[in-house]
């Protein structure tokens, strides 16, 4: 495996930031990896002034899973993942979870949720991490359940109509949120 080194992101990263969501989400790029959803939705994954507001808040970071110093590790500092992690209302929230798409599979975002959930943990002593996903994903929920979410039967709408997240292919998208225990 690739040794990886974490940091938080600062607003200088922003469009390493949106190009990766992006390459990751959208596109014939997307289809490289398996977190594609390039089938049910079109436009933007993120909106950059948004990721600058979760960079900037209080209790959100950012965390960037670079490239790591290691030998045969190749350039140093290439972004190779990226989540977001934040304590909404004494609860961790994970998202916008995003690897390069031809190095999925490869334990790197099993690595960077487990940074994420150590923050969740240990920095802001939460009792729990929550998400949000599609609910028609079901190959990416069984990834989460395999790590310990569970699925809630809790919704929430899709932002049909705001084009910062993304032109839905079709008129049933919902989120369901996923839980895990700390």
């Amino acid at each position: 495996m690739i040794e990886l080194a974490f940091r938080n992101a600062t607003t200088a990263d922003v469009d390493d930031i949106v190009a990766l969501v992006t390459s990751a989400y959208r596109g014939d790029a997307s289809r490289a990896g398996w977190t594609t959803e390039a089938d049910f939705l079109d436009g933007n994954r993120i909106d950059a002034d948004v990721l600058r507001m979760d960079i900037e808040r209080p209790r959100s970071r950012v965390v960037l899973a670079e490239r790591g110093n290691g030998p045969g590790s190749g350039p140093a500092h290439r972004l190779l993942a990226c989540a977001h992690v934040a304590d909404e209302g004494g609860h961790g929230y994970f998202g916008m979870f995003s690897v390069v798409p031809g190095l999925q599979g490869g334990g790197i975002g099993k690595s960077l949720l487990a940074e994420c959930e150590r923050i969740a943990r240990q920095d802001w002593q939460l009792p729990d991490m929550r998400m949000t996903v599609i609910d028609i994903r079901d190959e990416l929920i069984a990834f989460y359940e395999r790590r310990g979410y569970r699925r809630t039967g809790v919704y929430k709408p899709f932002p049909h109509g705001d084009e910062r997240f993304g032109i839905p292919k079709r008129d049933d998208l919902r989120f369901e949120v996923l839980e895990k225990m700390l």
